[in-house]
């Protein structure tokens, strides 16, 4: 059970742990608010891809994808909502100060983008189905997996989030953090088109 666990967690921390919208959109948060002032949007991140492990699991996304009219509607409203965010991103404020409260991204709209996240899918559903930890038992399979799964999200997206919030000291910079939150949304838009057109 052991070997089988520590393989999942070699496929899971790639692939989870690799930049896509959500992780750069953390690293961009920390970046420009502090680790304090992310921590909603990353509680909402970490309950989004929750979900998803969940949806994936149970099977719910395989149903949704097998409706015709399911999938345009859905990255369309994805598509959407990642460029909305990239837009936040991009004009996000350089220097943070105090009378600033409420720009960062919220809980809701970490949920929202777990939710509509290509990667998220892609990411989650191929650690689901790389291999099993307890082989003939899958009621205890899932279960294990779901929390290994877990791990590795809260464990990346809390680092991701700890990196971005690094970087804001030398940020302050109005020219130098203006250029890293457009590099940031282009990395995010980025992501966005390699995992769509993959």
């Amino acid at each position: 059970m052991l070997e089988n666990t520590v393989a999942l967690l070699t496929v899971a921390l790639p692939l989870m742990g690799s930049p896509g919208p959500a992780i750069v959109s953390l690293a961009a948060t920390g970046s420009t608010f502090g680790f304090r002032r992310g921590l909603p949007y990353l509680a909402g991140i970490l309950l989004g891809n929750s979900t998803v492990l969940l949806m994936v699991a149970t099977g719910i996304t395989g149903m949704v994808l097998a409706l015709p009219a399911a999938v345009p509607v859905l990255t369309a409203v994805g598509l959407a909502y990642l460029l909305y965010l990239a837009w936040r991103i991009a004009t996000a404020p350089v220097v943070r100060t105090a009378a600033e409260p409420g720009r960062e991204p919220t809980t809701a709209g970490g949920y929202l983008l777990s939710l509509v996240n290509p990667k998220a899918y892609a990411a989650i559903g191929a650690v689901y189905a790389s291999g099993s930890i307890v082989p003939g038992d899958p009621v205890l399979d899932t279960a294990l997996k779901i929390a290994a799964l877990i791990g590795v999200n809260v464990t990346v997206n809390t680092a991701w989030l700890g990196i971005g919030s690094g970087f804001s000291s030398v940020l302050r910079n109005p020219r130098t953090g203006r250029a890293m939150n457009w590099s940031l949304a282009g990395l995010l838009l980025a992501s966005v088109a390699y995992t769509v057109l993959r």
